[in-house]
């Protein structure tokens, strides 16, 4: 009789075993566990200015027009835009080589033309990054230019555009297609017709310099002395904020540190120097590639706090400065401060990156101050007979700012500057020279 009901007893349990197993899976399955929410940091915020685009970074500092031997120009900050805006619906093609050894005397030859206008920048740039801005129809070759020349003809419509570069002895023509000659002529050559009278100071030199014949009108201005936030820099810069060590090397000088790069803080000069400890390299970099990676380093951390431009470039030691501009002049300043942002860049990482961490946003009058500068021509004949002074050698002489540090505020002084192998200073009256600003 036992053994009757064996198999059913089997057949029970083996049943039973089945369904816990079933209830296990399926508990397993759907359960849940009561954990508690994590709050997510919020994301550090490590944009400190603005970011640009490349027209907004190189620029032309000055531009001259020659109609049949009179010379007029203009570093008018706004007159060169509202030329530029012309410019850039132009369509440019036919890129041709012209001369592979171009050189001073060849290049004044050329700028003392007639019916031509140029238009003079700081620094040599790379044209396949320029090209987004001039309207070029193919792609081109990775050659540079400091200065764009112009030729029209008065008996039609053709017209050359010249790209000449200074450091690279070289010369490049183009062909433009302007469209409408009578709109070149209302749009640009009228304006051109409008500006100040300019004129040669070293005719009869290989070197081509030309300034103002006329008074230059500049704003005297005063800015409250403010500044960018370190943290903001520390955060910007350093891969990991957290783990970045302080310490107070001076009374005027911060460290900031961690296992990879090194970042110190002038207090007194309002300037900083970031250095990667791991990124030096003496490869020739390819200029086109320097200059978008600088400007794409600032662009990540919106590190362009007032107006910068470009204003030397150097393949061989893979160094990128950008100059500070106010009113569409140059900003210089003496060792007390720096109105510069210079990159030198390891491979593919920045190694180096020097600027000032102060910002010209609130202007201690709403009142601006004119003050007239005497005619470039008069500086040029002063610097001319000073004893101190290579008159040969002067490169360019421009209008641009001072800036001295007070106290409280930032005084922009109106002046004159002048380039001698790639040093500029500034023109003083009192010592008929100028003093040392900084390298080229």
């Amino acid at each position: 009789m036992g053994l009757k009901y064996v198999e059913t007893v089997k057949s029970i349990i083996l049943t039973l075993l089945v369904t816990l197993s079933m209830l296990l899976t399926f508990s397993i399955w759907t359960y849940s566990p009561p954990f508690e929410l994590i709050e997510q940091s919020p994301p550090v915020d490590i944009s400190i200015g603005n970011k640009k685009k490349v027209d907004e970074i190189i620029k032309p500092y000055k531009v001259v027009f020659n109609f049949d031997d009179e010379l007029k120009g203009t570093t008018d900050s706004d007159k060169i835009n509202r030329i530029m805006d012309e410019i850039t619906e132009w369509e440019i093609a036919d890129f041709v080589p012209v001369n592979d050894n171009f050189d001073a005397e060849e290049r004044s030859k050329l700028l003392r033309t007639s019916n031509q206008f140029t238009l003079h920048f700081q620094s040599e740039i790379p044209l396949t990054v320029y090209d987004g801005v001039l309207s070029i129809e193919k792609p081109t070759p990775e050659i540079s230019f400091n200065q764009i020349m112009v030729e029209w003809k008065p008996d039609n419509t053709a017209m050359t555009v010249y790209f000449i570069s200074k450091a690279n002895q070289k010369l490049y023509s183009a062909k433009m297609k302007a469209g409408d000659y009578q709109s070149f002529y209302g749009s640009v050559l009228t304006k051109g017709q409008e500006l100040q009278e300019y004129r040669e100071v070293k005719p009869d030199s290989s070197s081509y310099l030309v300034v103002s014949a006329e008074p230059v009108e500049a704003i005297k201005d005063t800015f409250w002395k403010e500044e960018v936030s370190i943290s903001k820099f520390r955060n910007a810069l350093f891969s990991d904020a957290n783990s970045v060590r302080t310490s107070q090397v001076g009374i005027h000088h911060e460290e900031f540190a961690d296992n990879h790069a090194l970042m110190n803080v002038y207090t007194d000069k309002k300037v900083l120097k970031y250095t990667s400890l791991t990124a030096d390299s003496r490869e020739l970099a390819i200029p086109s590639e320097l200059l978008l990676d600088t400007i794409n380093f600032v662009n990540e951390h919106g590190g362009w706090t007032d107006e910068f431009r470009l204003a030397y470039m150097d393949p061989k030691s893979r160094t990128v400065r950008f100059q500070l501009f106010l009113h569409g002049l140059p900003v210089y300043t003496d060792s007390s401060s720096s109105a510069e942002i210079v990159q030198k860049w390891g491979g593919n990482q920045i190694y180096s990156y020097l600027r000032p961490y102060y910002i010209l946003d609130s202007p201690f009058s709403n009142e601006k101050e004119s003050r007239l500068l005497p005619p470039g021509t008069d500086i040029a004949e002063s610097l001319r007979k000073s004893d101190k002074v290579d008159f040969d050698a002067i490169e360019e002489i421009t209008p641009g700012y001072f800036m001295k540090s007070d106290a409280k505020v930032y005084n922009m002084e109106p002046a004159w500057f002048y380039l001698i192998n790639g040093n500029w200073s500034r023109y003083s009256p009192k010592g008929l020279g100028g003093e040392l600003l900084g390298l080229e």
